[in-house]
């Protein structure tokens, strides 16, 4: 008895110790969390912002579940609204806009589609019903879920054709059993477009962010990070260092690498701003495909850049006069396509690269004419 007693008295403690490491390395946890969520707050205040927006919207669409007139009217398809506005929710607009038009869309053909399949099910008996409502099921789905292969579909219709195929095998095969089959799709279409809507004004009304900003300015930090290191490369090569461009601080020749990782960021942006209504100095219809080859471009320049290029020193005054005067463009432009304005300086700093090109070809030609002479 009094072992039992002591292995107890042992077990306790070991048991206590247990339990507060646990709680130890749950406090921790939660600490880095938290650490991580201020870090995230500070990088990207619209962030924190977003999430108080989506349970705002969320808050909003529940009201029709628990105000009784809006109950009634809908039934038990009002969690239908609250699903819809969990699901488009998304940080931009864009995106938001994009999705819910495409559910609202797909919602409406899908639920008229079977509607009409029911009725020429009805047409067949009750033997047939079935076989010609799965027929129906199984063509269409094969068919839509075909489309979102294609790259452009894919790119603007995606989840709206899922959508689209959710709502039609729904509608159709709940007609076989539901009675009133046109009652549950009109109130089913109706709950998603609240949804809908409520997503989208409060994405729009509460700071919006809108992705064709965001790609916009992220096109002309790219074209900025070529400058910068352009501007910087000749004196870093030769150990000349411009104003500005410390000699300690080398991490411009770096920085132009991260354009090459932006391409399918910037293809997902620019699908995202066609939806994106007139705004700012964005208006409607705005060119977003042209960011597409100016990042292009970006990318093709960014390649051709060859850091370890042996480039002997007789050259240097040109060398690093074209890369200044190049690295000097680069920037104007990326500032000018910022504030969308058209700057002067910019084609005076690519005059005096293509004179300073110039200069270094008459400087090798006269070189290699007094080598022959010898």
């Amino acid at each position: 008895m009094a072992a039992v007693t002591s292995n107890q008295e042992k077990a306790g403690p070991s048991i206590c110790g247990y339990h507060f490491q646990w709680l130890a390395l749950l406090a921790k946890s939660l600490l880095e969390l938290a650490r991580q969520a201020k870090k995230l707050g500070e990088d990207d205040p619209r962030r924190i912002i977003n999430s108080l927006k989506a349970g705002l919207s969320i808050i909003l669409v529940s009201l029709f579940y628990y105000v009784e007139p809006l109950y009634s009217s809908f039934g038990v398809n009002t969690t239908s609204a609250v699903m819809t506005a969990v699901v488009i929710f998304e940080f931009s607009v864009g995106a938001t806009l994009g999705k819910g038009v495409n559910k609202m869309l797909a919602t409406l053909g899908a639920g008229a589609l079977g509607l009409g399949v029911h009725r020429l099910a009805t047409l067949s008996g009750k033997t047939g019903e079935p076989i010609v409502i799965d027929l129906f099921v199984f063509a269409i789905a094969a068919m839509a879920t075909l489309a979102r292969i294609f790259p452009r579909l894919k790119a603007k219709c995606d989840y709206g054709l899922m959508i689209f195929i959710l709502t039609f095998s729904l509608v159709s095969v709940s007609s076989y059993r539901e009675e009133n089959i046109q009652k549950m799709a009109l109130e089913r279409l109706l709950t998603i477009t609240v949804g809908c809507f409520i997503a989208i004004l409060v994405n729009i009304c509460i700071c919006p962010v809108w992705i064709g900003e965001d790609l916009h300015n992220l096109v002309a930090l790219n074209i900025e990070k070529l400058g910068i290191f352009l501007q910087g490369f000749g004196g870093e090569y030769f150990e000349m260092y411009e104003e500005g461009l410390p000699s300690k601080d080398r991490s411009f020749l770096q920085g132009y690498k991260s354009v090459f990782n932006t391409q399918s960021r910037e293809e997902n942006m620019a699908n995202l701003a066609r939806w994106e209504p007139g705004h700012g100095r964005f208006r409607f219809r705005h060119p977003w495909e042209q960011y597409l080859t100016i990042g292009s471009l970006t990318r093709q320049c960014a390649i051709k850049i060859d850091p370890s290029l042996e480039i002997p020193s007789q050259v240097k005054e040109h060398c690093t006069m074209i890369s200044l005067e190049c690295g000097k463009a680069l920037k104007e432009l990326s500032s000018s396509i910022r504030m969308m304005i058209r700057a002067e300086t910019t084609l005076l700093h690519i005059g005096n690269s293509k004179i300073a090109a110039e200069n270094l070809k008459s400087f090798l030609y006269q070189a290699c004419g007094k080598k022959q002479t010898r």
